[in-house]
């Protein structure tokens, strides 16, 4: 029989919570390039493009299965020319990884006016999200 388990919205929210809690006053970090198979995997050839701060309190209270993050810093002056693919998010030690996912205009975890970044250039996140699937 196929593996078909489900968590409840609550456990959902429970585990993104503490998960996304990590984050706080954290490290978002944009690169250029393919995004690695996993969170744990070496960035390869990856670029990074720009780094902004996280919140204090990164994320608001999970709802649903799903965290939005709250008010981020933008980056006044992006660290090279490239296009946004994907994003790593660090603890506060700038080391410890919390999680990657994809960068987008739409219908990505994170969400830039342009995915077209300059070196020197100002970057703002429009939105990020997270979900845990059920």
């Amino acid at each position: 029989m196929a593996l078909n388990s489900k968590l409840a919205v609550a456990r959902r929210n429970e585990a993104l919570d503490a998960i996304l809690g990590n984050a706080n006053s954290g490290l978002l970090r944009i690169y250029a390039g393919t995004q690695p198979a996993n969170a744990d995997a070496a960035l390869g050839g990856a670029t990074l493009l720009a780094e902004l701060t996280m919140n204090a309190t990164a994320f608001a209270a999970a709802s649903g299965g799903s965290a939005s993050a709250n008010a981020i810093t933008g980056d006044t002056s992006a660290n090279a020319t490239g296009t946004a693919a994907f994003f790593r998010l660090f603890e506060s030690d700038g080391t410890t990884l919390v999680m990657d996912g994809s960068v987008g205009t739409s219908d990505a975890n994170l969400v830039l006016n342009s995915t077209a970044l300059q070196a020197g250039a100002a970057v703002n996140v429009t939105s990020f999200s997270v979900t845990l699937p059920a």
